[in-house]
């Protein structure tokens, strides 16, 4: 086993994800067309829409794939058919059209509305078959198990669940992978990968984001998604971390079911039922006594309490993931993609989110520079400078008040000024705080981000950096001090003995160079000897 005790420099990013090679370029490369195919016929590559608004040469190309688009690309709004459109690509791109979906303020709430049903309104399989898949997994017949087992309720991109009723009376949703979804994740991932080595040799701009290691951060996402086994460990994980009081008695913000592990396999999971309605439901936010505003705090600070004091969160908290009931109670399900964050980017999250809330441009400059997110050769004062121009026009500002897409475009500007560069290692980290300011901004359209963030960031900022926390480090360094002296006394260095040899060449490696360099000497006289005669 390695030295546990050596320290890693937080300065130096974690190296990026191993680049899986494509397996089928001809496959992936095919599969690529026709998924521009598939945008182009349900006229969601340039909507009709949004057509008046493109340059004047981008007109032309926008009306002549418009001669290609089908029926499907004749019906519906917008987002209705980049819905449609998501559902022939597969898992990878209803991924991509879950989170699309939680950003009503950046795309419209009518748009979002459309791409909602790719949450958990997809076509089920029959439950025929997912008893059978049941049976498969868990090795035994579904009676023994279940005395109740009804048709699904819900169905998402890779699985789908199924209300049943164990023998003890209780309750629990039993979710089952779709067949031959890994075939189809594996298929998906392989164009991802051709697609982002296309962007990188041909589409300079996107080498700064990284398209190699992007993807391959959400493959190893997906891949852990698709074993059950491990999204069980991950539920139990999160519920234990949800239950755990703070300083003051409060927890985490946010429940989670619990794990019924004798009907666990690696295609289906159980879990206890969870209370409430689905955020995806539109009766969810007009039961008796649910207070909007307070379950829009703790989307925000269920999340940042998770990343923070625990360094593991739910990473995948769309509408479709969350069920509510009065008077603010959260209940999370789905723990396939769960992010973690080392001490280190948990201390940086920290003090940028509170350089923000204390508007302290300086520091949150500062911190960028020694986490390594800005090169080292750009300007500490100019960064906070840009940082000011982002910060001012939104910090105190209602949600309704600022136009993200503009905020997103300046934020994109300014990481292209500064050399910034994607880091895989927050990917997940900030996919999901995009979601979980998009599922507040739809429970509450002026929903304050900064002001419910603020009691979860200045309680870590006061327990981990404050008087009490910097006693508490000396303390622990004078402990590993004293701790490496004491091995030091009992396994003192032993004295070593250096015995220094004189080299000497031996005698017939002499004569053998001796005779070479008279032989050359020899050689070069006798060539030249006409002339020196």
């Amino acid at each position: 086993m390695g030295d546990l005790s050596l320290k890693v420099d937080p300065g130096t990013p974690p190296p990026p994800p191993a680049t899986v090679p494509v397996r089928a370029p001809v496959s992936a490369a095919l599969r690529l067309l026709g998924w521009l195919g598939v945008l182009i016929r349900h006229d969601a590559l340039t909507p009709r829409e949004i057509t008046p608004l493109l340059p004047v040469w981008a007109r032309w190309i926008a009306r002549l794939l418009h001669l290609f688009a089908g029926r499907e690309g004749r019906e519906g709004r917008p987002g209705q058919r980049l819905g449609k459109a998501f559902e022939h690509l597969g898992p990878v791109a209803i991924k991509l059209g879950q989170v699309l979906a939680t950003r009503a303020d950046i795309f419209g709430v009518e748009f979002a509305r459309d791409l909602g049903r790719l949450k958990d309104a997809l076509p089920a399989f029959p439950v025929d078959q997912a008893r059978r898949e049941v049976e498969r997994s868990l090795g035994r017949p579904v009676e023994a198990l279940f005395t109740e087992f009804g048709p699904a309720v819900a169905a998402a991109s890779l699985a789908q669940a199924h209300p049943a009723r164990l023998a003890d009376g209780r309750k629990v949703a039993v979710k089952i992978l779709r067949p031959g979804v890994e075939r189809r994740v594996a298929q998906g991932l392989d164009s991802m990968r051709l697609a982002a080595r296309l962007a990188v040799r041909f589409v300079p701009l996107s080498r700064r984001l990284q398209p190699s290691a992007f993807v391959e951060t959400i493959a190893r996402a997906l891949t852990l998604e698709l074993d059950m086994r491990l999204e069980a460990a991950a539920a139990s994980e999160l519920k234990e971390i949800m239950a755990k009081p703070d300083a003051q008695g409060v927890t985490g913000h946010m429940d989670a079911p619990a794990v019924i592990w004798d009907g666990v396999g690696k295609r289906v999971l159980t879990l206890e039922w969870a209370t409430g309605l689905p955020l995806t439901d539109p009766n969810a936010i007009l039961q008796p006594g649910l207070d909007v505003n307070a379950l829009a705090d703790n989307v925000v600070r269920s999340f940042l309490s998770q990343a923070l004091d625990h360094g593991a969160f739910h990473a995948d908290l769309h509408e479709g993931n969350l069920f509510c009931h009065a008077p603010a109670e959260l209940t999370a399900i789905d723990f396939g993609i769960v992010g973690r964050l080392g001490p280190a980017e948990r201390r940086y999250l920290a003090e940028i989110l509170w350089g923000f809330i204390s508007r302290d441009y300086d520091r949150i400059a500062r911190v960028h520079f020694e986490a390594g997110y800005v090169p080292p050769e750009h300007s500490i004062e100019a960064f906070a400078q840009a940082l000011r121009a982002v910060g001012e026009p939104v910090i105190g500002k209602q949600a309704s008040q600022v136009s993200m897409g503009r905020l997103l475009g300046q934020l994109f500007e300014i990481t292209d000024l500064f050399d910034m560069h994607l880091r895989p290692e927050l990917i997940l980290l900030q996919k999901t705080m995009v979601s979980v300011e998009g599922v507040a901004r739809r429970l509450n359209p002026d929903h304050d981000l900064w002001a419910a963030a603020q009691p979860v960031v200045e309680r870590w900022i006061r327990r981990e950096l404050g008087p009490q926390a910097q006693i508490r480090d000396a303390v622990d360094e004078l402990r590993a001090t004293l701790k490496a002296l004491s091995k030091l006394a009992q396994n003192p260095p032993q004295a070593r003995t250096v015995i220094v040899r004189e080299a000497r060449t031996p005698v017939w490696v002499i004569v053998c160079v001796t005779v070479a360099i008279c032989a050359s000497v020899a050689a070069l006289v006798l060539s030249l000897w006409p002339t020196i005669v």
